[in-house]
């Protein structure tokens, strides 16, 4: 009998984190799916997959909570870790008129913690493994646009530090991957977006599943396409 794969979802207990929690069940997999404070959302779906998904508490912005998780799966192997937290705040705000306080806030958040959630939690990752993080297509300098800019200096911030992060790792076997959803109808896309939840995140999973056996780092979108830095 085939064993069952481990996904650990850090940041899901509503939208795109907790899609991918629910993606992940409906494949079989066994999904340890995270919250910050507790989800009725992610509450509903641990019922409905009983034997498939447990629930734990992080905090990514709390390196201690992030260590104190990676302490509670003792010698377990995480065949996908996919760190998806992050925030938006002042989208539209400029440097000129942001307050400093909100851009310190999504560096943090956006930037620093996922990497660092990487870093603590890493060596549970197989050499077969994929290490996901939730980036974004506004993260690209090459093809930046001037859109939302505070957010997209997070998620650029982002990119160069998973780059780092493989660049401390060179010669990894594991798959590394800055996934870019595609613009999605949730709280942040708004309803002007192009996908649904429902179409996107499938097309994330598949994504991740064909990179996995592919070492090194790569920047790509929902239909597996190398985006520019």
């Amino acid at each position: 009998m085939t064993q069952q794969q481990t996904a650990l979802i850090i940041g899901a207990s509503r939208g795109l984190g907790l899609a991918l929690a629910e993606e992940y069940c409906s494949r079989d997999w066994h999904v340890i799916a995270t919250q910050r404070t507790p989800s009725t959302q992610l509450a509903a779906l641990a019922a409905r997959y009983p034997r498939s998904l447990t629930v734990e508490i992080v905090d990514i912005d709390d390196a201690a909570s992030v260590q104190a998780v990676r302490g509670r799966l003792g010698q377990r192997q995480l065949d996908t870790l996919f760190v998806n937290a992050g925030i938006c705040k002042a989208r539209e705000a400029t440097p000129r008129d942001a307050d400093p306080a909100d851009f310190l806030d999504m560096m943090a958040t956006n930037a620093l913690a996922p990497v660092r959630a990487v870093e603590i939690l890493e060596d549970r990752v197989p050499q077969t493994g994929v290490i996901a993080v939730m980036s974004s297509e506004i993260g690209s300098i090459a093809n930046n646009n001037g859109f939302w800019e505070l957010y997209s200096a997070s998620k650029a911030a982002l990119n160069m530090l998973m780059h780092c992060f493989a660049g401390r790792h060179a010669g990894d076997p594991r798959a590394l991957l800055l996934v870019a959803p595609g613009w999605i109808k949730t709280d942040l896309g708004t309803d002007a977006a192009t996908y649904s939840v429902e179409e996107a995140i499938p097309l994330v999973v598949d994504t991740v599943e064909r990179n996995r056996g592919r070492a090194g780092l790569r920047f790509v979108n929902n239909r597996n396409q190398v985006l520019p830095w």
